[in-house]
């Protein structure tokens, strides 16, 4: 009997061992399964529309992705046309966060109840207060000064004041940006505007003088660099400084009167469907390896902290003071009497 007992009692043990094994096998097959049919996790995407410049945005956007794992959809226009796209897609908004070249057009925006609020956004404090929502529904992250792009080649003369420009020797060889596609454009002409008295006049005297309206920004830099025209008003600044540093025979002034300058600011979009995202991307434009780039691509950093190199610095350029809230309805009225006027 007990040889029988001790029999039974290992057939036992090794039945129980037989089963474990079978038992973990299964395990760790239906483990392997489970993992084999498991889908990767999802990136994350977020859409952003942004007013350029290309090569900035770019820059941005592999910046980004490579520190955030987030992939996103950049859609680049101008400001008008970004603006477009807004109000078409206004029943069913697609963007989380938009950049535009102009503070008054996105302050437009937190006017008609478009853009949500990020007070907490970092580095917000070190941002230029007089470019930025003290709300903290944009950040005027970056800008460009607008002064006269001018020809080297062609010009023995280089211009001072903006009235430079109404002399014989400008005839038919000046131009400026459609400010019905260019932010800036627009920009340049309310603060003129509003800034000197006499502005409206030396606008109609430019126009006598042959002034030709030439497209977006670009179109009217490019004709300057090509010699069709020897000046531009209203010229971007960081686009002559980078046409300058490839060679081209062009320059910039900005006139000792004063002029411009135009902030590019960043929002968050009320519908925003990747909050998280939008907000990081507000942040990363607004931490010292965004605003770095920013003055890579020849602009002017939100934070004055950051040294910008091969170009003009923000207290290096006459400026008309400009107060850009509420602007939006004021640049309707000074848009209408340009076309007016070059109709």
């Amino acid at each position: 009997m007990k040889k029988r007992f001790k029999l039974l009692a290992t057939a036992g043990v090794l039945l129980a061992l037989t089963l474990a094994g079978c038992g973990n096998k299964q395990s760790a097959e239906s483990v392997s399964k489970d993992a084999a049919n498991a889908k990767p996790p999802e990136v994350q995407t977020l859409t952003v529309y942004s007013a350029g410049p290309d090569g900035l945005a770019a820059n941005i956007q592999q910046a980004f992705e490579e520190k955030t794992g987030m992939k996103v959809e950049m859609f680049q226009g101008t400001t008008g046309k970004i603006l477009s796209r807004l109000e078409a897609e206004k029943n069913n908004p697609v963007a989380d966060v938009v950049v535009l070249a102009s503070v008054a057009s996105i302050d437009g925006l937190k006017g008609s109840d478009q853009l949500q609020s990020y007070k907490d956004a970092e580095n917000a404090t070190k941002i230029n207060s007089d470019w930025s929502d003290a709300d903290g529904y944009y950040y005027g992250y970056s800008a460009s000064a607008l002064g006269i792009a001018y020809n080297t080649k062609n010009t023995k003369e280089a211009p001072t004041e903006w009235t430079d420009l109404a002399k014989t020797e400008w005839q038919d060889k000046i131009n400026i940006p459609d400010p019905s596609l260019s932010g800036s454009a627009v920009d340049f002409l309310y603060g003129y505007a509003e800034a000197e008295k006499t502005a409206w006049d030396t606008i109609q005297s430019w126009k006598k003088n042959g002034l030709q309206v030439n497209g977006a920004n670009k179109e009217a830099l490019d004709a300057v660099i090509t010699g069709d025209k020897n000046a531009t008003i209203s010229g971007v600044d960081y686009m002559a400084y980078k046409a300058k540093a490839s060679g081209e025979p062009v320059e910039i002034v900005y006139p000792k009167s004063g002029t411009v300058v135009s902030p590019r600011a960043v929002g968050i979009m009320k519908e925003a469907k990747n909050v998280e995202g939008a907000k990081a991307y507000v942040n990363f434009l607004l931490s010292d390896e965004g605003q770095k780039l920013v003055t890579d691509a020849y602009l002017l950093p939100g934070n004055k902290e950051i040294t910008v190199k091969d170009r003009a610095t923000l207290d290096e350029i006459p400026q008309f003071n400009v107060d850009w809230k509420g602007a939006e309805a004021k640049q309707l009225d000074i848009l209408t009497k340009f076309n007016d006027i070059f109709r």
